[in-house]
């Protein structure tokens, strides 16, 4: 199947073919037609799938055809809510490279930076809005923005959503939204509470899944470098030498761990960035755009960070720590190979880490092949007292960020049941 025939209008398609892309993912070919006859939608994907089209694509093109009707409009039709910046940034610059030839414009708020520059564009009347739920709810109590005209309404990562502390603000938002609209709904895992939540959202859906999580593209080489912790700077410089390797996404368990990597790599005079929770939103933005642009080599990030990074045809993905968590895996390295193209993820693996690499394998059915032809092979030498001690510093570190931000967003669940309500809204249909 190609675009053209999923009846799309000729600006959309003037688009996507400068864009190069001419055949739609499994989830745009199942999703984008049902969106385009107002079915509601529950699709099951995760990051990689092309799902962003999926919804953006049918939102453009109902915006364009029902114009005429909506000519006098001032108040968003079509509000998308994800969970991070860096995502909702990544759907905004969607948005403009599919709408460049129709006359849909859009806007993105978040949190983390100064409100004026997003107040403004508000100001201006986009039709489409897409919004992480903290600022959307700090407008939405100033009355910068409203959403009664809402006729079209996405959820994007639903369940990072519920891993975040957000569904007490998504059950507001929804609150706010018009009876009689369409919805959208997109997770890459499909747990009861999410399963409920969708209940509450969309109705008479129509249900499409791909890729559950607990799988890895085809297009995925997987390669795993077994070595100690000492030498994995080593053997990553090493793996550096491949003159191929131009740009490399690389995943570090903490965000001192990052910083270090960093550090390190720039006394070999190799260009690179990091992103994490420390990092401000100007310096986050800046150094996934000199990704983006090969500015630099290689961008460094935590998972948290890099969540929503979409980066086109990106091939290399590097774990310089194995994930504890097996979904983590997954979702690291689906951020090459994405929308059928190629990619090679290499795990770098001390001894202390083998066992969540049994985990992964159970998790994806199959084994990771493991390359020994390196010259930094592992040893079942235990790490030192020194590196021992550096290790438990960081788990515990991680605990209490863990238990922190938990905590945080206990606190923020609280203020905000106090915050200025809207009108209250009758339920779906």
């Amino acid at each position: 199947m190609t675009f053209k025939e999923l009846e799309l209008i000729p600006s959309i398609l003037q688009s996507l073919q400068e864009e190069g892309y001419e055949r739609p993912t499994p989830i745009q070919t199942q999703a984008i037609p049902a969106a385009l006859h107002g079915r509601d939608v529950l699709g099951g994907a995760q990051t990689g799938t092309g799902k962003t089209a999926a919804f953006a694509i049918p939102v453009i093109q109902q915006i364009v055809k029902n114009s005429e009707r909506n000519a006098d409009q001032k108040n968003p039709l079509a509000l998308i809510v994800t969970p991070t910046r860096e995502l909702a940034i990544q759907i905004g610059e969607s948005f403009n490279i599919y709408g460049k030839y129709t006359p849909v414009k859009s806007t993105v708020i978040f949190g983390g930076v100064k409100q004026n520059a997003q107040t403004q564009a508000l100001r201006r009347r986009p039709q489409v809005v897409i919004a992480t739920p903290g600022r959307l709810l700090d407008l939405l109590d100033q009355e910068f923005i409203r959403l009664t005209d809402i006729q079209y309404f996405v959820l994007d990562e639903a369940d990072r959503m519920l891993d975040m502390g957000f569904i007490n603000d998504i059950k507001r938002i929804i609150k706010l939204l018009p009876r009689k609209r369409q919805s959208l709904f997109f997770s890459a895992t499909m747990p009861k509470k999410i399963l409920k939540l969708s209940q509450e959202i969309l109705y008479k859906p129509k249900r499409v899944e791909v890729t559950p999580v607990s799988s890895t593209a085809e297009t995925i080489t997987q390669k795993l470098y077994t070595t100690n912790r000492k030498l994995k700077l080593k053997l990553l410089l090493y793996l550096l030498e491949d003159p191929d390797m131009d740009q490399v996404l690389v995943f570090s368990r903490t965000k001192r761990g990052a910083d270090r990597i960093v550090k390190d790599l720039r006394k070999n005079k190799i260009e690179c960035g990091a992103i994490h929770g420390d990092k401000s939103q100007h310096q986050r933005q800046r150094a996934l755009n000199e990704f983006k642009e090969s500015r630099i080599r290689l961008l460094v990030a935590t998972d948290i960070a890099a969540r929503g990074i979409d980066i086109d045809k990106l091939k290399y993905v590097i774990n310089y720590d194995v994930p504890n968590e097996s979904e983590t895996y997954v979702h690291r390295i689906g951020r090459c190979g994405r929308a059928g193209e190629e990619g090679l993820s290499i795990s770098l693996c001390e001894p202390e880490e083998n066992a969540y690499v049994l985990d992964i394998e159970k998790l994806i059915g199959q084994k990771i092949e493991v390359v020994h032809d390196h010259p930094f092979p592992q040893t079942d030498k235990p790490m030192t007292a020194e590196e021992k001690k550096e290790f438990e510093r960081e788990k515990q570190k991680r605990k209490r960020e863990f238990f922190a931000n938990r905590n945080k967003k206990r606190q923020q669940g609280g203020t905000n049941s106090g915050r200025k309500r809207g009108k209250k809204n009758s339920s779906r249909r």
